[in-house]
């Protein structure tokens, strides 16, 4: 909408001015038009089209000044926000005398051009100033904390919030996160993503609407713990139709972090340059290493596929392929880990029992 906005001031401003143009032309040319109206129309048509493409070169000029802000850090913002009205303070401080010097009449120009050129000149220089001091600037605003000095220092940078999608809380170990310290900083729900639960606990379907209720008791029970930390964000996309795309969206407006646990939102995410924290990712890179020689204790829960194996599981849902565990089905024993291989499927341990090994 804001694009047509742009395009559109500028097709009408030329194209006014293309109209109003034959009136600067001088008496003596007016005369010999027969047309005057006609030659107006065609002046505002051409200006109508230097327009369009004047004002598509400002839309693809304000586009990439909007993204590269989007991507500055908010302190920098405000620091070369704070620069920058104090440049343009002093420009018209000093500027101020000028204007009150008697200048001649064919001279009055300069007072314009030096007003412009002092305003671009203290401007820039005030955003520069702002670069090289801004960290010392946002310390003084609370120079008794010590994280705030690290941040303005650029040691410690600030923790970006985390916006949360429908699986990650239909999963249920979001608030064990919480709870341990895992998670920091703001955790953000977006009121299309509260929506999309709702839908599911209205759905017909059976399964649907039991993941629906469940991700809205979660998080009903998350606000009552995190009350600080745990906000409803109120934005939506209308001229976006999924929530996938609209999530991708809202974490790049905010700088933020995407917790999921959907594999392909975390693919898409990462191809846009999206920060994304997958829950199941991290369960994997928690799971404990076996190396050969070390103890297992777990319960040999069925035979194997050869005669001989016995095949448990570990309580992360790692499978331990026992040798010469069949005799142990439905015991609990002691297994030394003697190989582990990685599949596609997971991972997968082989290990004997203790008794065999020493033997």
């Amino acid at each position: 909408m804001l694009d047509a906005i742009i395009i559109s001031i500028f097709i009408v401003a030329i194209a006014g001015i293309g109209f109003e143009a034959i009136d600067l032309l001088p008496s003596d040319v007016l005369v010999q038009v027969t047309n005057i109206e006609a030659v107006r129309w065609i002046l505002a048509s051409f200006g109508g089209i230097i327009g369009l493409a004047l004002g598509l070169t400002a839309q693809t000029t304000y586009r990439r000044v909007e993204s590269r802000v989007r991507s500055l850090p908010i302190e920098t913002t405000l620091t070369r926000s704070v620069g920058w009205v104090l440049g343009l303070l002093i420009a018209n401080l000093m500027l101020a005398p000028i204007f009150l010097l008697p200048i001649p009449q064919q001279f009055t120009f300069v007072k314009p051009m030096m007003a412009i050129l002092g305003s671009i000149v203290f401007s820039v220089l005030g955003v520069n100033l702002a670069d090289t001091h801004g960290r010392t600037f946002l310390s003084l605003i609370n120079p008794n904390s010590v994280e705030s000095q690290l941040v303005a220092e650029g040691t410690l940078k600030p923790s970006p919030a985390k916006v949360l999608d429908t699986s990650c809380i239909i999963d249920g170990r979001l608030e064990a996160l919480l709870d341990t310290g895992f998670i920091e900083g703001q955790v953000l729900v977006p009121q299309f993503v509260l929506q999309e639960l709702q839908q599911l606990a209205d759905a017909s379907n059976d399964q649907k609407r039991v993941r629906g209720r469940r991700g809205l008791d979660l998080l009903n029970q998350m606000q009552g713990n995190y009350a600080d930390r745990l906000v409803i964000n109120p934005a939506d996309y209308e001229d976006i139709p999924t929530v996938d795309a609209k999530l991708v969206r809202f974490t790049q407006e905010i700088n933020g972090i995407l917790l999921t646990n959907d594999y392909n939102l975390s693919k898409v995410a990462n191809l846009q340059k999206v920060p994304v924290l997958n829950i199941n990712d991290l369960a994997q890179a928690v799971r404990p290493v076996y190396l050969p020689g070390d103890t297992l204790e777990l319960k040999i829960i069925r035979q194997g596929k050869e005669p001989t194996q016995g095949v448990g599981y570990l309580e992360d849902g790692t499978m331990v392929v026992v040798e010469e565990g069949q005799a142990y089905v439905g015991e609990e024993i002691y297994a030394i880990v003697t190989s582990a291989l990685q599949t596609s499927a997971g991972r997968m341990i082989f290990a004997k029992p203790e008794t065999s090994v020493v033997a």
